[in-house]
């Protein structure tokens, strides 16, 4: 996929699970060493096959090229409640999980417009901040939520074990999600 390659983002479909399966596992593989250090790497990595098939999501979102081919995907929940079965973590806005880009088209845009689609998705719903959920070890990502203005929630993160996967939430203005609620 070349710099100038237009991307087209649209709803998932049902024949595109397979794709998304595979594009999620080979996306979060860099961390397999780490996670497989931990004894952790199976079950994520199951988990991330699932992703595409389970949950109910609020939306599946996949980038493509103009030739088809999906290189990103991520699934946009309405809460915790749906997100991971924690409503105990009382966050009622729009939650982004597993945002994966192929390895290949990576640097080249594939997060930033399914993030901005999400933006514009929950602003549409009317919601005030957009939330997600990462580790540390996924440094390059923090640092693409952080430019979006994306800002750590250390009330809702969540412990597994040792790890913690900390919080990030980006406000969404209220005139913007308001005006937005309005056109639809």
């Amino acid at each position: 996929m070349g710099e100038k390659t237009k991307l087209v983002v649209r709803e998932a479909e049902e024949r595109d699970r397979d794709a998304i399966s595979r594009l999620t596992l080979l996306a979060y593989a860099e961390y397999e060493p780490q996670l497989a250090a931990a004894g952790r790497w199976q079950a994520y990595a199951e988990e991330l096959r699932a992703s595409a098939y389970e949950g109910e999501p609020i939306a599946r979102i996949v980038a493509e090229t103009e030739e088809g081919e999906i290189v990103g995907s991520l699934l946009l929940f309405a809460d915790s409640a749906t997100a991971y079965g924690a409503p105990e973590l009382a966050i009622r806005s729009p939650i982004v999980r597993f945002l994966a880009v192929s390895p290949d088209a990576r640097g080249q845009g594939v997060a930033t417009t399914l993030l901005r689609e999400s933006i514009r998705r929950a602003k549409e719903r009317g919601a005030e901040s957009l939330y997600l959920h990462t580790n540390d070890m996924m440094a390059s990502a923090i640092r693409l939520y952080e430019r979006f203005g994306f800002r750590r929630v250390e009330d809702k993160d969540i412990s597994l074990g040792e790890t913690l996967i900390k919080c990030y939430a980006l406000s969404l203005p209220r005139e913007a999600a308001a005006s937005a609620q309005s056109l639809g």
